[in-house]
C-alpha cells in the first residue's frame, strides 16, 4: 500500500518543479509554513508571513523589469496594467496550483479545515513566500530566471485588450459541462472605509470545493473568484469528459 510523500520528498519534488534547488531548504519549508501551523507548535515557529512581504517586493520588481524589456514601446499604464495582471491574486494562485505548492503547504488543523488549502489567497500569498524564499538563498538573479520559466507561458506577447474577461460566465459554462449545476457566490465580508471597501466572496462549486477571493467590489471580487476556479477546473484533466 502506498504511503504519503514524506516532507523532505515534498520540498525535493517542488524544487525539481520550479527547477531551482535551494541552497538552504529550510527556506523553502518556511515559505510553504502557514502561521496557522506555527502558532500551533508553539515556541515560535518560524512562517511565511515575512518571506511574502519580501517576496511580493521582488515578483514586482522582477516583473516589471522584464515587462520593461519585453515592450519597450509600450506605455507606462498599460505596462501597468500587464504586470497587475501578472501578479494577481488569481494568477499567483493559479500558477501555485499548478507546480503542487498546494499539496506542499503545512497549514493549521483549522485552517485545513476550512479549505485553506485551496483558498486563492493563501496559495498566492504562499507563492509570493517561496519567491521571497529564493531571493533569499539566491539572490535577484535567481528570482528573476525562476519567474522567466515559470511564467514562460503567462507572458503577454502584445499589448492586450483592455476590456475584462466574463469568468463567470465562462466558469457557469464549464461546470455546466461538466457537472451540469452552477456554482454559487456568497459575500462573506466587506471591511474598510466606503471609498476604499475590500470585499471577500466565497464560491463554492458543484462538487463542493471553495474558493475565496477579493476585490474592490462585489462584481470584481466574484469575478477573481471565477478565476481561480476556471484555474482549478483546467488543471486537473481528469474532470474534463
Amino acid at each position: 500500500m502506498p504511503t504519503d510523500p514524506s516532507r523532505d520528498e515534498l520540498l525535493a519534488m517542488l524544487q525539481h518543479r520550479i527547477h531551482y534547488p535551494f541552497r538552504e531548504v529550510k527556506l523553502l519549508d518556511q515559505a510553504l509554513t502557514h502561521s496557522s501551523w506555527a502558532n500551533e507548535q508553539g515556541d515560535q515557529q518560524p512562517h511565511n508571513e515575512r518571506l511574502e512581504f519580501l517576496g511580493d517586493a521582488a515578483l514586482e520588481l522582477c516583473v516589471t523589469q522584464e515587462l520593461f524589456e519585453r515592450f519597450p514601446q509600450v506605455r507606462e499604464g498599460e505596462l501597468t496594467r500587464m504586470r497587475s495582471r501578472l501578479v494577481s491574486q488569481p494568477a499567483l494562485s493559479s500558477l501555485a496550483r499548478e507546480i503542487g505548492l498546494d499539496v506542499c503547504l503545512r497549514l493549521g488543523k483549522g485552517e485545513e479545515s476550512q479549505g485553506g488549502r485551496h483558498r486563492a489567497s493563501l496559495l498566492a500569498d504562499a507563492m509570493e513566500a517561496v519567491i521571497g524564499a529564493v531571493f533569499l538563498d539566491g539572490g535577484f538573479d535567481a528570482v528573476r530566471a525562476l519567474l522567466r520559466s515559470l511564467f514562460a507561458e503567462r507572458w503577454p506577447v502584445s499589448v492586450e485588450q483592455k476590456k475584462e474577461k466574463d469568468f463567470k460566465s465562462h466558469l457557469q459554462e464549464l461546470t455546466q459541462r461538466l457537472h451540469r449545476d452552477r456554482p454559487t457566490y456568497a459575500l462573506v465580508s466587506a471591511a474598510g472605509p466606503e471609498h476604499a471597501k475590500v470585499f471577500e466572496v466565497l464560491l463554492t462549486l458543484p462538487t463542493g470545493e471553495t474558493i475565496t477571493a477579493q476585490g474592490p467590489s462585489l462584481k470584481r471580487a466574484e469575478q477573481a473568484a471565477a478565476q481561480a476556479a476556471i484555474a482549478l477546473l483546467e488543471s486537473a484533466p481528469s474532470r474534463t469528459p
